[in-house]
């Protein structure tokens, strides 16, 4: 599969004679619009692949019977859906254009979508079907390397920092938007018209009547309308290069380098992001059989005073202090320059991780304990999200700088692929092994990507300063 030769792309959709380098052939208006038209989308592309994130968690409490190892492994599908998903999506921009690419992506979400708010409405759908579902939901998740590399074509390298980390960091902000509003959207009965009520139940409390459907239903006419708009709007830029030109990318070590840091990164934001509710809720809340004895309704918290934390009115801080953070320090990437951030964020990651660590074994001698212990947990995930949002932030300004325009496109759609098996990875680990060997393993990983960072980009005299 080939792009269409540069004869074949002139006028309508394609533009001609574009270099974001030379003032005189940019069109810096139609830049930022492009911009502004693909976060919106991208955004979307969040929220369908994190949509399960938001309502797995509460499955069993709406009537289902699944295992905490099943339910891990439906939170980690979207997960391994998005990496795989990715690879597909990163050659696509110089083959499809920005504008069908875009246009088309977002018309795809819709079907995961409806089939969440379907299947949520009656505890009857097989746990094969739910994980199809979850992942389909992947296909939000493998737009962001179709996306970022198009929206690179846009803009100088001066800017690409601040670019690139608006589109991320605002698109990252569709995460925080489905766990922050389908809590709320369930509970409004009037937005219910499709669809019955359900009845929730919620440990050591009376049934709740919600309409789980409208967390899912809400955001499909935004889906609509944004591939709508990118049709109508969007232009693309003629890029050529087909499969096995962008794949050149893999004989230069900085894209290996460049994998391994953005793992760290939004690896570590992406899987958290997707787990937090769950490992929340086993620790610290109705998960942990050492707080909590009985079931449904007639369940008792065993220490009196401690008040078990529901996660869906915390998970959302996560992704939103990552995704703030993402596009809060791009512009200070472009004036410092990205692999100061990326070795500061490695620091920061080493530090978060290792005081959070401390707090995964909770102490069940009192109440004070463990609203202590939670209260550390809480703060320690926070700032693991924010060192996470800064290495975002820095390495999307590293790469533009380091690889030449063909192979930055190819590099970013590559590295976003790989680190998109973040939520599979740390669903996966979480299931396999206890959360204080697996947040060890992530101390290691740090500690080798930050020395990486230092020896080869951050250094005086380093070899690719960026």
């Amino acid at each position: 599969m080939s792009a269409a030769p540069l004869s074949d792309r002139s006028g309508g959709e394609w533009l001609t004679s574009w270099d974001p380098e030379d003032d005189a052939r940019w069109d810096k208006p139609l830049a930022w619009r492009t911009l502004w038209v693909t976060t919106f989308c991208l955004t979307l592309c969040f929220v369908a692949w994190f949509l399960p994130s938001a309502i797995v968690p509460k499955l069993n409490a709406l009537g289902y019977s699944f295992t905490k190892e099943q339910l891990y492994w439906m939170a980690a599908m979207p997960g391994l859906a998005g990496g795989l998903l990715r690879i597909i999506w990163m050659v696509l921009p110089p083959i499809m254009g920005t504008r069908k690419m875009v246009a088309a992506t977002t018309v795809l979400l819709i079907a995961p979508t409806l089939g969440w708010g379907v299947r949520v409405m009656s505890p009857t759908a097989p746990y094969w079907e739910l994980m199809v579902l979850a992942f389909l939901a992947g296909i939000g998740g493998g737009a962001f390397s179709g996306f970022m590399p198009s929206t690179s074509y846009f803009f100088p390298k001066r800017m690409a920092g601040t670019a690139l980390g608006l589109q991320a960091g605002i698109g990252n902000l569709g995460v925080s938007l489905v766990q922050l509003f389908v809590p709320i959207l369930i509970g409004l009965s009037w937005l219910g018209v499709v669809g019955g009520s359900q009845q929730m139940k919620v440990a050591g409390k009376a049934n709740v009547t919600v309409w789980y459907q409208n967390g899912a239903f809400f955001w499909i006419p935004l889906m609509i309308c944004g591939a709508i708009l990118a049709w109508m709007t969007l232009k693309s830029v003629p890029i050529t290069a087909n499969v096995k030109q962008q794949f050149d990318i893999f004989g230069n070590v900085d894209t290996w380098y460049m994998t391994l840091l953005y793992i760290m990164t939004f690896g570590t934001f992406s899987g958290l992001s997707a787990q937090f509710g769950l490992l929340m809720g086993n620790l610290y809340g109705a998960g942990n059989a050492a707080i909590v004895s009985g079931t449904g309704a007639t369940a008792q918290v065993l220490i009196a005073g401690y008040a078990v934390p529901d996660p869906v009115k915390y998970v959302f801080w996560g992704p939103l202090v990552g995704a703030v953070a993402r596009f809060a320090f791009s512009p200070l990437t472009d004036k410092m320059g990205g692999a100061l951030w990326s070795l500061i964020s490695g620091i920061g990651l080493i530090g978060s991780i290792g005081f959070t660590m401390t707090t995964l074994v909770p102490d069940t001698s009192s109440a004070a304990a463990l609203q202590g212990g939670f209260d550390r947990f809480f703060w320690g995930m926070m700032a693991i999200f924010l060192f996470a949002g800064i290495g975002n932030a820095s390495t999307f300004k590293q790469m533009p700088m380091i690889f030449e325009k063909r192979q930055a496109g190819g590099v970013i759609g590559w590295t976003s692929a790989i680190a998109a098996f973040g939520p599979f990875l740390f669903g996966i680990g979480l299931t396999l092994m206890p959360a204080t060997a697996f947040y060890a393993i992530g101390i290691g990983f740090a500690v080798l990507c930050t020395a990486i960072t230092w020896v080869r980009y951050a250094r005086p005299g380093a070899p690719k300063p960026s």
